[in-house]
């Protein structure tokens, strides 16, 4: 570690996030490295979805974006549009060796989002869904794993399947916002398979009048089950990380299961409504992770 002093914090989030931010079980230590992390793909994220500008103007703003994370790896000045997010993870990357191809990767996800979106294009099947998720939710818990000094290819793997499936958790529960928006994660395959096609789902978007076929349902429900199995496949990761490191993830992991619950509870139609996280859920999470922790011990 070096005598330079880190730059100011980088600001709090504001949004709904499945991942854990700086929070109270985070190590002091490590909460600037974590709050640079979460500032740059916070916004980028912003750059990629927020406001009114149109694609074109999205896609030159990442590119500069990307030339200053290129900048901040290279020990370089990165450009003064962003010193909020830049000057900090500039400092974290050079503090705790923040592989650059990880944040990288999380560009090249929203980059792959704006130019879905503009084509109305959406996924063939669960591997192409995966890859996108390889790219926009992986990195996150593997940064993580790297600030907490966890390389094993095991817990990796184990992460990568945490992460993935909150990120297919976030779409199931978003489809009455992303559908009218033109966004499309259900994988072609898998509505042929339900004998559906894209087009469908336009005829039960929020405020239609025709209500989801049971079809439709059924396709939601296949699509929670397979979150569900990567959730778990992933979750016993949660034992090998050591102290707050893994409560944080307990949370987590709980909080992306109760929302597969509630998706279910609603008949898996999230095409009319988008089920959340509630503080009547605090006390249930609380008891499932402790009871996870009881499970490891026994």
């Amino acid at each position: 570690m070096s005598s330079l002093s880190p730059p100011p914090l980088a600001a709090a989030p504001t949004h709904y996030e499945n991942f854990p931010v700086a929070s109270w079980l985070c190590p002091p230590r490590l909460r600037p490295p974590i709050a640079a992390i979460y500032a740059f793909a916070r916004t980028a994220d912003d750059i990629a979805d927020e406001g009114d500008a149109g694609p074109a103007e999205r896609l030159e703003a990442l590119r500069d974006f990307r030339a200053d994370l290129a900048a901040a790896a290279g020990g370089a000045a990165p450009a003064s549009r962003w010193p909020e997010v830049f000057g900090p993870l500039a400092f974290a990357m050079r503090e705790f060796a923040l592989p650059e191809k990880l944040l990288a990767d999380l560009l090249s996800a929203f980059v792959q989002d704006i130019e879905k979106t503009r084509d109305r294009a959406g996924y063939a099947d669960r591997a192409e869904l995966l890859d996108y998720c390889r790219r926009s939710a992986n990195p996150i818990g593997r940064l993580l794993l790297h600030l907490y000094g966890v390389t094993d290819a095991r817990s990796l793997a184990q992460s990568d399947a945490v992460c993935s499936a909150l990120q297919l958790i976030n779409f199931w529960q978003d489809l009455s916002v992303d559908l009218p928006r033109g966004r499309r994660y259900l994988p072609r395959e898998d509505c042929r398979v339900h004998g559906l096609a894209e087009g469908d789902f336009d005829r039960f978007a929020p405020l239609a009048t025709t209500a989801p076929p049971s079809a439709a349902i059924a396709l939601v429900a296949s699509e929670v089950a397979w979150a569900r199995g990567l959730m778990q496949e992933g979750a016993p990761l949660v034992h090998r990380l050591p102290g707050r490191a893994g409560w944080e993830l307990r949370f987590v992991v709980q909080g992306g299961s109760r929302i597969l619950d509630k998706i279910e509870a609603q008949g898996c139609d999230t095409f009319s409504a988008r089920p959340t996280l509630g503080r009547g859920d605090a006390a249930l999470l609380a008891w499932r992770a402790l009871r996870m922790r009881r499970q490891s011990a026994a």
